[in-house]
């Protein structure tokens, strides 16, 4: 029933497209209701970062005993072909402690300017367990507006879909994060919708975020 979004962090390829640094980001938004914990890296395989390769791995943790069904852990390695700078094709193998193995075809397609951008990224899905051929869509919208010095304020959107056969809903979620961005540091309010299910099961989860971005030349 439960199926999480592989794709969350992939979309801050985006923002440091082009670019032939290896960049590593981690995240954490706690609430009383749950904890998520994320890691992202991406790497260049080539000079002029033509292709890429990006590793995730995530951890969510509910705090309620009833809502421990929905504790889940994944990870997935990605290629991906930057056919140019807003458009984007590859591969990529998961694993969910839920759902099991998948293979995954992705196409990203990204607006970008000095402080808005706004990806798209449909995805095809083959599940090992099932045996279902399932689609998703994702998309991320981020702003920010620059203050005094090295500050700016941000608002960004990550929402998602997920359905087997296409026809089945299985996995939805909408998140929000609302705060400052300093230094490669972002943080401030987190507020998280999650659907599951057929019939869907809705979860709320306010709380705080924290999420920080290294890059190695």
């Amino acid at each position: 029933m439960k199926k999480r979004n592989t794709l969350v962090a992939i979309v801050f390829m985006a923002i440091i497209h082009g670019s032939v640094a290896q960049i590593t980001q981690l995240e954490l938004a706690s609430g009383l209701k749950k904890t998520d914990f994320t890691s992202f890296s991406i790497r260049p395989l080539t000079p002029k970062a033509q292709f890429s390769v990006a590793t995730l791995a995530f951890f969510q943790k509910f705090h309620q005993q009833e809502d421990l069904m929905f504790d889940e852990t994944g990870v997935q390695s990605m290629i991906y072909w930057n056919i140019n700078k807003a458009i984007s094709i590859g591969p990529g193998l998961y694993f969910n402690s839920e759902s099991g193995f998948s293979e995954r075809l992705y196409i990203k397609y990204t607006i970008l300017s000095e402080h808005f951008m706004l990806t798209g990224i449909p995805t095809l899905s083959f599940s090992e367990e099932t045996g279902f051929i399932n689609g998703e869509m994702f998309l991320l919208m981020q702003l920010t507006q620059p203050l005094k010095d090295d500050w700016k304020l941000l608002l960004s959107a990550q929402m998602l879909t997920h359905w087997d056969k296409f026809s089945i809903h299985t996995r939805s979620f909408q998140q929000v994060r609302a705060g400052f961005d300093t230094h490669a540091t972002q943080f401030g309010l987190a507020v998280d919708f999650d659907l599951y299910g057929e019939s869907p099961i809705t979860r709320t989860s306010l709380g705080v975020f924290v999420r920080k971005i290294f890059q190695n030349n």
